[in-house]
């Protein structure tokens, strides 16, 4: 795999990051995950493809209308693409059967996504769910 088409694949991942899932466009589904996308982090039961990535948006922005990444490392190496992010936001609605605190929150993650043919086609995250549990009052 060509050092242009790794290059093309990060932006991809970073597009999607920021772009779909940072600034909640639901029109860009279509363009930014294939027809069988599946997101290995979504909540049990959501469907693949650009349908699932827009539930997965919708879970998202339901509970963190503000949600926005900063992007610290992007890199890849063949179909597979590594971001490091911050993800901040303020707890606005529902989030696991908890109500909205308003509480604002901030915690590291890492992202990894599969790229085929310039849309992404899975995705992993490891990210620091205590700390956003602890953020947003979970534990209380």
């Amino acid at each position: 795999m060509s050092s242009t088409t790794v290059a093309s694949n990060v932006d991809v991942a970073v597009r999607a990051q920021l772009d779909y899932y940072g600034t909640g466009r639901y029109d860009l589904a279509e363009q930014m995950v294939t027809a069988d996308y599946v997101d290995h982090e979504a909540p049990p039961g959501t469907p693949s493809g650009p349908e699932g990535a827009n539930a997965v948006l919708d879970w998202l922005r339901g509970a963190f209308n503000d949600l926005s990444y900063e992007i610290k490392d992007a890199f890849g190496a063949g179909d597979r693409v590594a971001i490091r992010l911050t993800t901040r936001g303020t707890h606005t609605g529902e989030f696991m059967g908890k109500p909205a605190t308003g509480r604002p929150f901030e915690f590291d993650a890492i992202h990894l996504f599969r790229v085929e043919d310039g849309r992404v086609a899975e995705h992993w995250a490891k990210r620091d769910d205590v700390a956003l549990a602890k953020q947003i009052g979970l534990f209380e």
